[in-house]
């Protein structure tokens, strides 16, 4: 088992939140998606504005990287046109994966229709399009009943609206990565709540993401059957797997 299969390596600051100028985090981007290609990562994961960037590295490298991105980053509160404007321009731009945050806050807030209508017309969009789409649910916002409970309104949503050939496209996601917690609780995929996800999304797959750095927590995601893991640490992930298969 090549665990490079299974990682989506991200880089989603903003030049603010890096503390770079513009031209300085473009370049840590760029570094980003050579070490992918390098690598040879399922997918590099960088946000709207820098997907033209990645796929013409990608296609100059005639590389299989995958090139994913994030809609509506990192609150999902946008309206349902706005998602699907920003979405379009990434499929236009030449992502091949969609990562929306799903509104988790009109989620919490009984807005189960609003929800509804934008898993529905976001994931039309990406697989009219031959795209892959995630849904980020933010499981640090949510209670254990409201993970379950989002995690099966997607599964449920999907089912009813899409072909059977169609759901291995569609993913539930753990997290954005920058959701902000109290008192250093996780913000991000644990195996508490990546079990619940897996039970109540079947037959969706799942995105481990936040949190996941080390081997050790990648094999424990892939051990209970994620089928990708979003993680800013996927060099030294595959360079434990790269040194432990050298004894």
């Amino acid at each position: 088992m090549d665990v490079k299969k299974y990682l989506d390596s991200t880089y989603l600051k903003t030049p603010e939140q890096a503390g770079l100028t513009v031209e300085e985090n473009t370049e840590v981007v760029r570094l980003a998606v050579a070490e992918a290609i390098h690598e040879d990562f399922k997918l590099i994961m960088i946000r709207p504005e820098m997907v033209v960037l990645a796929r013409e590295m990608v296609v100059a490298a005639n590389s299989r990287l995958l090139v994913g991105t994030v809609i509506d980053f990192p609150e999902g509160r946008s309206n349902l046109k706005a998602k699907i404007i920003e979405a379009q321009a990434a499929i236009e731009n030449g992502a091949d994966d969609l990562d929306f945050v799903c509104n988790y806050t009109a989620f919490k807030n009984g807005e189960v229709e609003l929800v509804k209508e934008e898993i529905l017309e976001g994931t039309r969009l990406g697989l009219a399009n031959f795209k892959t789409v995630k849904w980020i649910i933010e499981v640090a916002a949510l209670t254990e009943k409201e993970i379950i409970q989002l995690s099966a309104l997607i599964k449920n949503v999907v089912m009813l609206h899409f072909e059977e050939n169609q759901y291995a496209s569609v993913f539930v996601k753990s997290s954005t990565g920058f959701y902000k917690t109290k008192d250093g609780k996780p913000n991000g995929a644990t195996l508490p709540t990546i079990t619940m996800m897996i039970e109540n999304a079947s037959p969706l797959s799942i995105k481990a993401a936040g949190g996941v750095r080390t081997f050790e927590e990648a094999m424990e995601m892939i051990s209970l059957g994620v089928k990708r893991i979003g993680t800013s640490g996927a060099k030294a992930i595959a360079d434990k797997q790269s040194s432990i298969n050298e004894y």
